[in-house]
């Protein structure tokens, strides 16, 4: 083994031939996964921890700082998909009740984990940034379970529109809670300005930013597509917007998800239905590239050798994330007067976690990467405290992850199930 890491290091392949490598090998650790009944993810990060640090050592850091464009593009569509999911009337349909549940158990998960990381760590930015990351959904799981067993009810009505517009909800958060953390660290080697008042408008000021841009760009994007009929002419505009906005964002020092979530919800809700499928339609052939590339990245930033010494931390953020979901969950039906079905189960089916926390993790590490005061790690190597936040955050999240998308489509299935609204047949 020492041996093939030493050719690698010595004999570095070129940038593209190791994404085309990934996205083939991956692939078929895919298929892997899913005939042992696991989440097609799984494969994809099983693939990245085997080639990471944890074990062949083949990606150099050098190598991932290059191919960190792949996670950018990734979120930005991840982003721009959940934003087009968005739609008001849609929100509108369902009522009070579930505009309640969505602020309940998104507020639930942020604050429950917040204070459980806080009380275990002591370490304030870490904290917000668990608790942001907490209400972060991964529809996909959902979806995939309620299509497979052809759900049909009340609950599995609530569920399309809550794990869509929890996402919406959880980047706001993020957002806010990720400027402050940025700011607490800053302060420390006093490279903030502002003091109190700018820890508050720093974040105010990127979220503002942040839609405007989405506004702007997605407005721009619909005047253009108006009278567009090819789908390869679809194909371009669509990448195209969404490199531009990541690219501005990360020049800006701007949410790339925010913006990229903004452009996706004003399209949803202006423009014609047959722009929307076909929108739809053309990232379906984008997604599944980024999807593998993505996940199998995500992969090799996961350090088993710290899993132990963050084992606690790990099993706090589950007991804490879930409790403030379900709870949360069960208090805004409550007040949102919802079906007892609704009420009882709904909480069972939103704790998948995957691409979105994977991701928001990831811009965790990259942003923090420098920031704050120098700290000792377990191996006494002085770094930054940011850095050691970015790693914490990356390594729970991601082993986190793993076990919210296997367990999450089980309680789904059994929600489902309880609520009465799978088919005998099935």
């Amino acid at each position: 083994m020492n041996g093939i890491q030493q050719f690698f290091q010595q004999n570095p392949l070129p940038t593209l031939t190791v994404i085309g490598l990934i996205a083939i090998v991956s692939f078929y650790f895919g298929k892997l996964s899913k005939l042992i009944r696991l989440p097609l993810i799984i494969g994809y990060m099983f693939l990245g921890v085997l080639i990471g640090p944890s074990f062949l050592n083949l990606f150099s850091s050098t190598i991932q700082n290059q191919l960190s464009f792949i996670t950018e593009i990734a979120l930005g569509f991840v982003a721009l998909s959940i934003g087009l999911e968005l739609k008001f009337s849609d929100l509108k349909k369902q009522g009070a009740g579930i505009i309640w549940i969505i602020f309940a158990e998104s507020f639930g998960a942020f604050i429950l984990v917040f204070f459980a990381v806080w009380l275990v760590t002591g370490n304030l930015p870490l904290a917000l940034i668990f608790g942001s990351i907490a209400p972060a959904s991964a529809p996909a799981g959902t979806v995939a379970v309620i299509r497979e067993y052809r759900a049909k009810g009340n609950l599995t009505k609530a569920l399309y529109a809550v794990v869509g517009f929890d996402d919406g909800l959880g980047i706001i958060i993020f957002g806010f809670a990720t400027a402050i953390a940025k700011n607490i660290l800053m302060h420390q080697t006093g490279t903030a300005s502002g003091g109190i008042v700018g820890l508050f408008l720093l974040p105010l000021k990127e979220i503002a930013l942040s839609i405007i841009i989405g506004l702007a760009v997605s407005t721009l994007f619909c005047l253009l597509v108006r009278k567009l009929k090819s789908t390869g002419d679809y194909f371009i505009h669509i990448f195209g917007v969404v490199l531009f906005m990541v690219g501005l964002s990360h020049a800006l020092h701007l949410s790339l998800i925010l913006t990229n979530m903004t452009a996706g919800i004003i399209v949803i809700n202006t423009q014609r239905f047959n722009l929307i499928e076909m929108m739809h339609k053309e990232m379906m052939n984008i997604m599944p590239l980024l999807f593998v590339l993505f996940f199998t990245l995500a992969g090799t930033n996961l350090h088993i050798s710290a899993l132990p010494s963050l084992g606690l931390l790990g099993i706090v953020y589950i007991i804490a994330r879930s409790a403030g979901l379900i709870g949360g969950s069960r208090l805004g039906a409550l007040f949102g007067n919802v079906s007892v079905n609704v009420r009882k189960y709904l909480g069972l089916g939103i704790l998948s976690q995957a691409g979105v926390a994977i991701g928001l993790s990831l811009i965790v590490k990259q942003d923090f990467s420098g920031l704050g005061k120098m700290v000792t790690t377990a191996k006494d190597i002085m770094i930054p405290s940011g850095d050691l936040v970015g790693g914490m955050v990356i390594t729970v999240i991601t082993a986190t992850c793993i076990f919210f998308e296997i367990i999450g489509p089980i309680l789904t299935k059994v929600a489902l199930t309880k609520a009465g609204e799978i088919s005998k047949d099935e």
